[in-house]
């Protein structure tokens, strides 16, 4: 997705969608920077959780503040609402995994939490107290 994001946002489509508008240059190259940022922290992420898994870095470790998720602002969608299709579909890709993955973190950091409601987990629930 990191590479698709790159190749849109260089590409001079993207470039000419908002050339005749400055506000609207500025806004498009704003989104693409957020997209670049959301995807970079969770590479980032997903590397240090590969080299905890290999030993690289320890228990402790891992838990400290530059190896978790760094924030990413999420895209205003009346700022976006006119993008092209394209553009709108980056955005909204990269802050469904962002979200995603900090779910997945924040599980990770705390695995007595409740897991959310889901159908999915109360057909595990029903089927654990039916065997």
């Amino acid at each position: 997705m990191a590479d698709e994001a790159r190749s849109y946002f260089d590409a001079d489509e993207a470039g000419q969608f908002a050339a005749d508008d400055p506000l609207r240059r500025v806004s498009f190259a704003c989104e693409s920077l957020k997209v670049t940022t959301r995807l970079m922290h969770i590479i980032a992420w997903l590397l240090s959780q590969r080299a905890w898994q290999r030993g690289e870095i320890g228990d402790a470790d891992v838990a400290d503040e530059k190896y978790r998720l760094g924030r990413a602002t999420a895209t205003d969608p009346g700022i976006a609402g006119d993008f092209p299709f394209a553009a709108r579909s980056l955005i909204e890709a990269s802050q469904e995994l962002y979200g995603r993955v900090a779910r997945l973190e924040e599980r990770m950091l705390s695995p007595d939490a409740p897991l959310a409601d889901s159908p999915a987990r109360a057909l595990m629930d029903r089927l654990n107290t039916a065997f």
